[in-house]
């Protein structure tokens, strides 16, 4: 072991010397705790280090032990149903040894080492694998099969022996021959959390991840491999959002990482999902969940190194075959994290205190989203898609997170402060918000749900910009003084907003609003629209749409079911039939 001495303490950077080959990223163990920390810069014969615990009490000359190794994930059976800290520690184990506030210097293994694991091989000896290569499954949870594969920076060769029955993780499945000599293959494997994973073939984005909720899967949809950003003021509702993403949209696993938010937060989250079922599968969520909570009275820079976790856990289960969503809550407070070491190493500050390459880790985040074709055999194709709060200041979306982020994203779903005030949720503003991915998912939309559905879409949004333009004026005017035609598209807006955009979805039919049932809602009332600008310009006055009974019922039929939309549209088409008789004009529908 190479041993140095700590020179001086500034916070959570430990200014070290005494240890020669020190290179960046390397895992060294400070004082007498051994606290966890890896070096960040070398200068000289000086390193210095971002400790990821307390360093209180730590003092010049005590020992720094140089490990040789990187910030590395334990990636095998046992993550899922797991919830860690940003160092992959198990918390539940914390707890039992440590009580409800972690003590420093605890070093525990993030996988169980007891727990016994069926494998079953899928290849047999003398078969020839390679890096990336599945030569078994353990069925980790009934949700989900764990397929152990060979590890990617491993070198190819040919299975000497390979065997079946009940293994720990750290026990061997199977002997590779290669090149360079016999390899021990186990059930887990090791990645280090900074280095992306590699992949075989980047696909194109064809598929949306499908969320339930309505004003996203239909207005501003991400594709599965995709990147979104979710910004918001105090109060505006990014939390609950992710929480029912997580716990609702049609990702095959979800890796959720709190990072610097509330512990209640995620101490609900802790609550709900056991008590959730998925309704694919019909088994709790928390199979095909990985949680991991660096909390807001955890040490700040264990925030920094939890998002990396994060993602290197998701790419994992991508190379698998699997879609995989993350959600981090908040890159806001993981660059406050980078903010307070660089201010800690006295480099130049630019925006707001940030250092000049926020931009860039902002970037090797965000780029390690994607749908891929995986390694090896049999041929996989899985997905890591990247949703991300940020908190901005004063909900400022001009500062630098929000800014730099919004280079890397495909969709920005921005959360309004004046809309959540109203406890109109989920309160993304139709007007700021934003996705690329729209256009890319336009042929699936055709293919799995209806040929006319961008058509809509396109409409509704359009109508929404015109809605928002008309009431600027109608605050000046007054709405009676509008004309009819302009009073409709007031009246449409409000039906899509209570009707449509909104969404209280923590029971009943709102929890998930399938495709299907989002464009008969959409078309319902577009419909509705247009039959009824049909009797604006016959002459009808706009008083007498306004009055029918259905419009409350417009607003109302998104918590019935399928078969109610349906009979809606006739009642509502007979309504406005009756209006026109009355009125002496012929419409035709």
């Amino acid at each position: 072991m190479r041993r140095g001495v700590i020179e001086r303490v500034s916070g959570p950077l430990v200014v070290c010397s005494g240890i020669a080959g020190v290179t960046l990223g390397e895992i060294v163990e400070v004082g007498s705790d051994r606290l966890i920390g890896e070096v960040v810069r070398v200068i000289g014969k000086r390193f210095f280090v971002q400790v990821y615990e307390n360093t209180s009490g730590l003092k010049p000359g005590e020992e720094v032990t140089a490990t040789g190794k990187r910030l590395v994930a334990e990636l095998g059976p046992g993550l899922l149903g797991s919830i860690f800290d940003g160092l992959q520690r198990p918390l539940p184990e914390l707890l039992k040894l440590s009580g409800p506030f972690i003590k420093r210097g605890f070093k525990l293994n993030a996988l169980p080492r007891n727990r016994k694991w069926y494998f079953k091989p899928m290849v047999k000896a003398g078969d020839k694998v390679g890096p990336g290569d599945v030569i078994g499954i353990v069925e980790e949870t009934p949700s989900i099969t764990h397929k152990v594969m060979v590890p990617p920076d491993a070198a190819p060769g040919e299975v000497v022996e390979i065997w079946e029955g009940d293994f720990t993780v750290e026990e061997q499945v199977a002997t590779l021959a290669t090149k360079g000599g016999e390899m021990e293959l186990k059930l887990m494997q090791e990645w280090p959390v900074r280095v992306a994973r590699p992949w075989s073939e980047r696909l194109p984005l064809e598929e949306p991840l499908l969320t339930g909720q309505r004003i996203i899967d239909m207005f501003f949809p991400v594709a599965k491999g995709g990147a979104v950003c979710v910004p918001g003021g105090f109060g505006t509702g990014k939390t609950v959002l992710l929480h029912k993403i997580s716990m609702w949209s049609d990702a095959d696993v979800v890796v959720y990482v709190g990072c610097g938010e509330r512990g209640n937060e995620m101490a609900e989250l802790l609550k709900e999902f056991p008590q959730l079922v998925d309704p694919r599968k019909g088994r709790p969520i928390i199979e095909r969940s990985v949680l991991i909570a660096n909390t807001s009275n955890m040490p700040v820079m264990a925030r920094e190194a939890s998002v990396y976790m994060g993602v290197t856990v998701a790419e994992y289960f991508r190379d698998m075959g699997y879609n995989v969503a993350i959600l981090a809550d908040s890159t806001s407070r993981w660059a406050e994290a980078i903010r307070e070491i660089s201010g800690r190493l006295e480099e130049m500050p630019v925006e707001q205190g940030f250092p000049a390459y926020l931009a860039d880790r902002l970037a090797e985040v965000y780029e390690r989203a994607g749908r891929v074709v995986c390694l090896g055999r049999p041929e996989r194709k899985g997905s890591v898609t990247v949703i991300a709060a940020i908190s901005p200041p004063g909900g400022d979306y001009n500062e630098p997170v929000t800014i730099h982020t919004l280079r890397f994203v495909g969709a920005m779903w921005a959360l309004d402060t004046d809309l959540a005030y109203r406890r109109h949720f989920p309160a993304i503003n139709w007007l700021r918000s934003f996705s690329q991915y729209a256009d890319l998912l336009g042929g699936w939309w055709k293919s799995e749900v209806s040929d006319d559905a961008p058509k809509y879409r396109g409409r509704a949004l359009a109508l929404l910009a015109a809605a928002s333009e008309i009431e600027a004026i109608a605050s000046v005017v007054g709405e009676s003084a509008l004309p009819d035609d302009q009073r409709l598209i007031l009246l449409l807006a409000d039906i899509l907003k209570e009707g449509f955009l909104r969404q209280v979805s923590f029971e009943g039919e709102e929890t998930f609003c399938p495709p299907a049932k989002q464009h008969a809602l959409l078309k319902l009332m577009l419909d509705f629209y247009d039959y009824a600008y049909k009797l604006i310009r016959a002459g009808v006055p706009i008083d007498a749409i306004a009055s029918l009974p259905y419009i409350s019922d417009l607003m109302r039929v998104k918590e019935e079911p399928m078969s109610e939309i349906k009979g809606l549209h006739g009642s509502l088409v007979k309504a406005l039939e009756e209006v026109a008789r009355k009125h002496g004009v012929e419409v035709s529908s």
